[in-house]
């Protein structure tokens, strides 16, 4: 992942074969890509509450296996856009490119759930993304951003409604 100009790249699908839940931020921010890692933001709850769910403790890489581990898949909606800053406000949706669902899923069959991060990805994937992929029974999912910009909701209160959706699949 790198920022060309203004345009930031997004990060590989982090993704087991078997994966059942695809969860899809919208396009990693500036602390992310400097670190290269998902959600590296140290005030984003997504990590937290990724450990309260699956009990995903330790550094970056044991996070990610305690994803895996637990079937849950990890991507965002965009490949690349303009984005100065961090905030989903400021993606500016004409430089916009999506990721290649359509090749994604036919590799993880296995898929059942999509699970977004905030209403801003669930947008962008239902305009840019959704309309190529035709019917399907996956089923979509909007949670509350785990983003430290989204405080109208309290951690408590945004966490059981991820463990509430991401069960579903269990």
């Amino acid at each position: 992942m790198n920022v060309v100009g203004d345009r930031s790249a997004g990060f590989p699908p982090l993704a087991r074969a078997d994966a059942r839940v695809l969860i899809l931020g919208s396009l990693p921010g500036q602390r992310s890509i400097a670190v290269q890692q998902y959600y590296a933001h140290p005030q984003n709850a997504f990590w937290r509450m990724m450990a309260e769910l699956t009990g995903g403790h330790g550094n970056y890489d044991e996070r990610c296996a305690a994803l895996t581990a637990n079937r849950i898949a990890l991507w965002d909606v965009l490949a690349s856009s303009v984005r100065p800053g961090s905030l989903d406000a400021d993606i500016q949706l004409a430089t916009a490119e999506v990721n290649d669902f359509a090749a994604f899923l036919a590799e993880y069959k296995c898929i059942e759930l999509i699970c977004f991060n905030g209403q801003k990805a669930a947008q962008i994937f239902a305009s840019r993304a959704q309309p190529g992929l035709g019917n399907s029974n996956i089923r979509l999912q909007t949670l509350p951003s785990t983003s430290p910009a989204h405080a109208a909701m309290s951690y408590d209160d945004k966490l059981n409604l991820w463990r509430a959706s991401i069960a579903l699949t269990e």
